[in-house]
Formats: C-alpha cells, structure tokens, sequence
C-alpha cells in the first residue's frame, strides 16, 4: 500500500529518495532545492557539470553519506517546463522507479512531480506519481502456470511539507491504486498461458471479484445461452473442449437514478482460427484474444474499489474458438438472439460473432451508453500502428468525443475512425442478413458496421488489436501484456 506522509522531505526513512528537476534550471528550488542543500550544492554541482540537465526520464544518483536519513537520492529529468503533461508526470515516475528496482530497493519515498512550478493539480499529479511508479513495478511471475503475478512491492511513500495538500494526494494515491490494482488484473490474465486463463477462470475472477466488491455476478452457460438464443455465440462454442462462460457483473444494479454504462469485452481465450485454421507462426499470441474481457473484468474491479456513482455492467462473453467436428464452419448460416441471420464467411472472424449476442443482451439494461472492447482486426493495426492507439468507431459523437479526451488524459490513445453505411456493401449476403466478414479491404470498418447491427442505443466500439500486447517494454509498459484501456475506462467513468 503507498503511504502519504507531511513531513521533511530530507528527514524520511527510506532507502532511496527520488526528486525531480526541470530542464534548464540551473538552481533547484522545492523540495530538490532542499535536499540540494542538505547535500551542500550537490544536485546544484551535477547540474552545472552537465551530468544531468532535467531532460524527460534522465536520471542520476546521488549518496548522500549521512548528510540525509535516506541512503540514495534519484534526480529524475522532467524536461522543458512548457512542455509539462501528467503523461510526462508518468514517464518520469516510473524512469525513476525502475532505476530504484534495479539497485533493489525496498523503502522508496518520493515527492509529488509537477505538484509545485508543473502547474498540475496535486491530486491530479499525485495520481500520476503512484500510476507511473506502479505500472512500472509490474513483472511477470516465473510460475505464471499458478495463475500468479509476482510484484515484490516496494514500499512507496509520498512526501509532502504542506500539510493543506495531504489529503488531495492522498486521494489521487487511493485513487491510482485501485486503478493500479484494475491493470494488474488486466496483465495478469492476458499474461496467463490459456490452458490456465479458460473461460472457467475468466468466470472465477469475476466471482472473486463481485464477492469484494457486493456486485451481482451471473455466469451463462451452454443452456443458459441456448434459452437466451445466443446462436451466434454458440456457433463459435460449438467447437470448444473448454466449456463456455458468459460473465455478467453488475455494479449498483438496483440504482435505476444512476447513468447505466456497459461495458462488453470479447473473451477469445484461445482463438485457433477455428475450421479457418490460422497459420502457425505467431498463433501462441492468440492467448490474448480475451484482452477485451481481461480489460472488462479489470474496469470492473477498479469500479468496485472506487464505488463509483454509476450503475455500471462488464459483459465478458468467453470462449475458445477451436476445430473439432462440432465448430461452425463456413457457409453456415447462424441466427443471433437479435433474429438476424448471420453468414459464415470465416470462422476466423469469430469474435464480433460473440460480441454480438452480447451487444444484444446489453439492451436489456437501457443502457445511457454501450462500449466494446475486442482484439478485433489486423487491419486496425495496419491503419494505426502497433502500441500508438486504438480505433474507435462510434454512432454518437459526444460518446466518441469523451473516449478520446480520456485517452488523451491516459495516454491510451483512441482515434476516430468512420462508421459509413458504404461499408454494409461489404458484408451483404444472398442467404442471410449479413455476412461476418467482408474480406480483406476495409476490414477495421467492415468489423464495425457489423458489430453496429446489433446495436440500438448509444454505442462505441474499440478496436485494441494493436494495443493489448508489447514486444518490449516502455517506459511504463511492461514487455506482454499491456493492460490497456482500463485506465481509459476508468478515467471516462469517473468523468461521466
């Protein structure tokens, strides 16, 4: 758990320190400027040397030999003052915490970055700090096969002489722990070898998660979606050894006076292709087919911490789509729970099939808005580019609009991408409603205006192909998995 302590910044009992400096000042002032003098001039020294000049994510560490209670001082780079964000708040946070890590250490304090000349409000700043430090803190347990992540949590105090600002950062420390918690989950499950992360796991931690939290939890199966005429959700079943769950939790359901938000995730927990066999290379990375869920079930544990004030519902339709003599097969024609009849083109193009059955079923909650969230198309990340943003389609421009002030405040990026009826040319069919895939062009919009036919109410969809996984880490990115869009979710809920 972070601690927030008033106190002097150079009388804490930690074994590391970290401060800040902006680039181009030549004489720290704050808190900086206070350890700078109780270490005689030393930071002022490294900085007329030129050994550290404040650039974003520079770091440098000092000993102080006695002359403070802490053993080590990490000066972090927050770069130009007029080019400040909360992402550089972030970047520099957790620069400064992986340096700590790898000198091992175990008690870190450190001050509030740009809570003083940043100009960003400290509880803001404060939720930035912890953020950053503890997205960057995330490792990958060696036995991940128990299910497990190990994150040998270092001890972090935020230090502040005001005491006027206590509780403001405290606040944002509460507030970035929860939603720390909610990104953990995220990477932990997506992490997860789908042997382990089935869809009888996915089910467990939403049980878990609803007997914390005093959500009302629902897990369909088979019979369960065969009564509510999920054909096109069965369809990809069919051919699955694992049985299928549909995960529902539902946060202040009794709470009709409340904003209604849904949130669905698509939950591939192994996605072979199906009978549209996908090639071997590569296709153990279909382990993270059910980021969406991962990222649904991940909202919905930050949700609960939080007690948000919104009625609020994670839909994560899980299964795995695998060839036996029962999978769908092209030319099928499926009818999802909506009545209209679906066109097998690819079994490949399986996870709007599942989503749609559960863009149906979110319906029935009179939803002020509907967001999915699927590993969806190659084709968005083709458009896009791998780990810059995530496609947003949306029929509600206010809707869209939020998603992508949210991502701009996260730094998990959506773009809007068009949702044009030209793109139903695609996708009819002589013997069906609609096909559920139309080719290779266009696909990132074909996807969509799928998926848009099962839709009657504020709706948007992201499309996180590119975002869920990393091939190396960054910054506060782990290598794997990312567990993005929970802090864009999170932070549109709060604002909602």
């Amino acid at each position: 758990m972070v601690q927030v302590e008033h106190g002097n910044i150079t009388e804490v009992d930690a074994d590391t320190l970290i401060v800040n400096l902006f680039e181009g000042v030549t004489a720290p002032g704050g808190a900086t400027g206070a350890v700078d003098r109780a270490l005689d001039g030393a930071i002022s020294e490294i900085i007329a040397m030129g050994d550290n000049k404040g650039k974003p994510g520079e770091t440098i560490v000092l000993y102080p030999r006695g002359n403070i209670t802490s053993k080590r001082v990490i000066v972090v780079g927050l770069g130009k003052q007029s080019e400040f964000s909360i992402e550089k708040i972030r970047l520099a946070a957790s620069k400064a915490m992986k340096r700590a890590r790898s000198m091992n250490a175990k008690i870190v304090a450190t001050i509030v970055h740009g809570g003083g000349i940043g100009g960003i409000p400290i509880e803001t700043a404060a939720q930035a700090t912890v953020e950053g430090s503890l997205l960057a803190s995330y490792q990958i347990k060696s036995n991940v096969v128990e299910g497990e992540s190990t994150n040998d949590n270092i001890g972090l105090t935020l230090i502040e002489v005001d005491e006027r600002k206590i509780e403001p950062i405290d606040k944002g420390a509460r507030t970035a722990e929860a939603i720390v918690r909610g990104v953990y989950l995220t990477r932990d499950l997506v992490n997860m070898p789908p042997n382990v992360a089935t869809p009888t796991m996915m089910s467990t931690v939403a049980n878990e998660i609803a007997a914390s939290s005093g959500m009302n939890v629902l897990i369909g199966d088979r019979k369960w979606a065969n009564e509510h005429k999920m054909g096109a959700y069965l369809a990809v079943a069919n051919g699955a050894g694992e049985p299928p769950k549909f995960v529902i939790l539902e946060h202040n359901i009794d709470r009709d006076d409340l904003p209604t938000l849904v949130l669905v995730g698509k939950g591939i927990t192994f996605d072979t292709g199906g009978i549209s066999l996908k090639p071997v290379a590569k296709m153990g990375e279909m382990k993270s087919d059910m980021a969406g869920a991962a990222v649904v079930l991940g909202v919905m544990q930050a949700v609960g911490e939080l007690n948000l004030p919104l009625r609020v519902i994670g839909i994560a339709p899980c299964t795995e789509n695998m060839p036996d003599a029962h999978a769908y097969r092209p030319a099928d024609v499926i009818t999802a729970s909506n009545g209209k009849k679906i066109e097998i083109i690819s079994t490949d193009a399986e996870g709007r099939m599942v989503l749609a059955d559960a863009l149906v079923y979110a319906d029935r909650y009179r939803p002020d808005a509907v967001i999915d969230l699927a590993t969806l198309t190659g084709s968005c990340v083709i458009a896009l580019g791998e780990g810059i943003a995530a496609g947003v389609f949306s029929n509600d421009e206010v809707l869209s609009d939020r998603l992508v002030a949210s991502g701009n405040v996260t730094f998990e990026r959506v773009w809007p991408l068009p949702l044009w009826d030209d793109y139903k040319n695609a996708i009819k069919s002589d013997v069906a409603d609609v096909k559920n895939s139309g080719g290779k062009f266009g696909g990132v919009g074909t996807s969509a205006i799928f998926l848009k036919e099962f839709t009657n109410y504020k709706w948007a969809h992201l499309d996180i192909a590119g975002m869920a996984l990393s091939e190396k880490a960054m910054g506060y990115i782990p290598k794997g998995a990312t567990g993005f869009g929970v802090r864009l979710l999170v932070d549109l809920l709060r604002n909602w």
